[in-house]
């Protein structure tokens, strides 16, 4: 299998190697700056990692989830992760993961005023927030607390910030240092040369560490294999999302049936069960239309 030039950061292996190492750690702390936009005065300068946890027992989020932890001088903490699937209850679980950094921080004896803030930025390769005609959520968003009558905002120990990849206009090269990095993460593995627009130093860093050219073989390997692990996921959950659909349109069916007095014997749930979502939607479209089981 012949190599691209760069790897796609997107996958568990190579996200890991750009933002999770210290190597290359400049990537990180150029990305953390860029979008969480800090000026001069309050620009990160140094990182250190924080141990990884356990990955989620689940085994259908086994790939699709990958997260870095690191502090900066000022004790802020930073959740970074790529989030490739789009799983039920992922906003929750966003939420529940930057208050568990918020909470480990407490070590017996320690006292509140001793914690620091923690921000969750979220790489999403899907529309987390679909757009929409009228006010929507844009590409990159941040969510902090706000009290609604007044709109003052507090609070501020927790933060959220979400990039969405698919809300870039691919029409136009990227102008802002936000749009250059949602541009990185979609694009990357189809580059063959570093563009000019991405000719920003944590940028180039990023795409250096994602050169496959500088992978050996056991990290080629390696890449491969987590690349073929999300899409076996993919392949997983499209299924069971399949599968759902149709036992949702036979429970339908069968309740149809129950409202219209017709009587579901053996044969006609063995028909149910052959059918796929296509005929049996066309099944349900037939019921209430004649009202009778064809």
């Amino acid at each position: 299998m012949s190599r691209p030039v760069f790897a796609d950061p997107k996958t568990d292996f190579v996200f890991q190697r750009i933002f999770g190492s210290e190597e290359h750690k400049s990537a990180l702390i150029g990305f953390l700056n860029d979008v969480l936009g800090l000026d001069h005065a309050h620009r990160i300068m140094d990182v250190s990692f924080l141990p990884a946890e356990q990955r989620p027992k689940v085994s259908e989020l086994k790939y699709s989830i990958v997260d870095v932890k690191c502090v900066d001088a000022r004790g802020t903490t930073y959740v970074v992760e790529m989030q490739v699937l789009n799983v039920e209850a992922f906003e929750k679980r966003v939420v529940y993961n930057v208050a568990k950094a918020y909470t480990n921080q407490l070590e017996v004896g320690d006292d509140y005023p001793e914690f620091d803030d923690v921000i969750g930025i979220s790489i999403c390769d899907f529309e987390l927030w679909p757009r929409q005609d009228g006010a929507s959520v844009p590409m990159l968003s941040r969510w902090r607390m706000q009290e609604q009558t007044s709109g003052v905002r507090g609070l501020p120990e927790l933060q959220f910030v979400f990039l969405e990849l698919p809300k870039y206009d691919t029409s136009r090269e990227p102008e802002s240092l936000v749009e250059k990095w949602a541009y990185f993460f979609r694009e990357a593995r189809n580059l063959t040369m570093i563009p000019p627009s991405l000719q920003h130093p944590p940028l180039v860093a990023a795409l250096e560490a994602a050169r496959t050219a500088s992978f050996t073989r056991e990290e080629w390997d390696a890449y491969i294999a987590s690349g073929m692990a999300i899409q076996n996921e993919r392949g997983a959950l499209s299924l069971a999302r399949r599968e759902g659909l149709e036992e949702g349109i036979r429970q339908g069916i069968v309740a149809t049936c129950d409202v219209l007095g017709i009587e579901m014997d053996d044969e006609r749930r063995a028909r149910l069960a052959a059918l796929d979502a296509a005929g049996l939607e066309a099944l349900l479209a037939h019921l209430r239309r004649e009202r009778r089981f064809p």
